[in-house]
């Protein structure tokens, strides 16, 4: 019965033995292959990753763009206002010349510390030269 035992534990061992074999031969023939499989996956995820990074930048580009045109308009429609309100503006004050004086007028009282000059006949103010060279008492 011993012989028998022995055989049957060699039998096992060379089993055991030609399954390990064939697992190293698997890995030393699949290790490669699946370096090559894991190099291609890696190649295809960088590539819709770069096609997906061109997609946003040239969204963000169009949208830039058309934020450009939006802000344009905007300012071309304020622009179109602020000449109608001059022009209505101009168009009020023209002949209002006692108007105009007298905001004037309101408009020195409302500034303090401010030299007048009144122009003379010939259009030219009267200096006050000698006023400034006078010690002030």
């Amino acid at each position: 019965m011993r012989r028998h035992e022995r055989g049957a534990g060699q039998t096992g061992v060379m089993v055991t033995l030609a399954v390990l074999v064939l697992i190293l031969v698997g890995v030393v023939w699949g290790w490669p292959q699946y370096r090559v499989y894991a190099q291609e996956l890696r190649g295809k995820a960088a590539l819709v990753e770069a096609e997906s990074n061109r997609r946003i930048a040239v969204l963000e580009a169009e949208a830039a763009r058309d934020a450009a045109v939006a802000l344009a308009a905007a300012e071309i429609e304020r622009a179109k206002g602020v000449a109608e309100a001059n022009r209505i503006i101009g168009d009020s004050l023209k002949g209002n010349e006692g108007y105009l004086r007298y905001l004037y007028i309101d408009a020195l009282k409302t500034t303090p510390n401010q030299t007048i000059y009144i122009p003379t006949e010939a259009g030219l103010p009267i200096l006050e030269a000698q006023r400034k060279a006078l010690p002030v008492q």
